[in-house]
């Protein structure tokens, strides 16, 4: 495995200089600001209250589902991002949906990169994305990382090639039980994609490009094999495990970089003129 020393990205003189601006994407108090799709229905249909919002978390579940029926979801924060450093918490709570995929079981994700779900037709199971995998231990002594790398009608180089396989496993440890556990991915547009779990990157990738299989019944418009990733949604998954998120911040890494500029950070790494004005 190739390591690339890309963390912490600024030099300490740089954070002195320039505070670095995290956003929060999640108000603590509502998704307004994000949009559900779930397979098998529209985009912005929260079916059957899959996300939702207490005491400060954001909440996935499936008590007011009839069946699974492969309705597997994800919600979308509003916006494209390209350059970024998010970070997030999550944990795994509850019971598994036993008529949801076995697979499935104590396991959810973060997409990145991903298609607009405005694009997805209503019955596509999966957004074309590049998936940062959250597992959890089953409690037989085995290991079992998170933060791996799922890929979802994409590819990525991996080791200096294309590789074939849908899922790239992280050198994580395996959490057990009901912990939360801190996640962060660094995102450079179409090069370099660093996986970080509690602190410890685990995984490096490059080259996220639109790809491979697994996802069905997609708009062959929006499936352009080879295309290369510069930017795309952010969005946490549901499947059929219960799971919650919090502290989901993003710190933007793409912006104006003309040091004659009051609106320059020293941090950026990827310029945006408009940004300056």
């Amino acid at each position: 495995m190739f390591v690339i020393a890309v963390v912490p990205f600024y030099s300490h003189a740089q954070k002195k200089a320039d505070k670095e601006e995290w956003v929060s994407l999640f108000n603590g108090k509502d998704i307004n600001d994000w949009i559900a799709k779930v397979n098998h229905h529209e985009p912005g249909d929260n079916y059957g209250n899959t996300f939702r919002v207490e005491n400060g978390i954001i909440e996935v579940r499936y008590d007011q589902y009839d069946k699974f029926n492969e309705q597997f979801g994800h919600l979308y924060y509003k916006q494209p991002y390209s350059y970024y450093h998010l970070k997030f918490e999550y944990r795994f709570v509850g019971e598994w949906r036993k008529d949801a995929p076995s697979y499935t079981i104590i396991n959810s994700g973060v997409m990145i990169h991903s298609q607009d779900p405005r694009t997805m037709p209503k019955d596509q199971d999966w957004p074309i994305s590049i998936e940062f995998q959250l597992l959890g231990g089953l409690g037989d002594g085995k290991p079992r990382p998170t933060g791996n790398m799922c890929s979802p009608g994409t590819d990525v180089v991996y080791n200096g090639k294309i590789d074939p396989r849908h899922c790239i496993e992280s050198k994580s440890k395996t959490y057990e039980g009901d912990q939360w556990v801190k996640g962060e991915i660094i995102v450079l547009g179409d090069s370099l994609v660093t996986h970080i779990i509690n602190g410890d990157t685990v995984l490096q990738y490059t080259k996220p490009q639109i790809g491979g299989g697994v996802v069905h019944n997609f708009d062959p418009a929006i499936k352009q094999d080879g295309k290369l990733l510069t930017e795309g949604f952010i969005a946490l998954q549901s499947e059929g495990q219960p799971v919650d998120f919090r502290n989901i911040e993003i710190l933007n890494l793409k912006g104006c970089m003309n040091p004659k500029s009051k609106k320059y950070k020293s941090y950026y790494i990827k310029s945006d003129d408009s940004k300056c004005r």
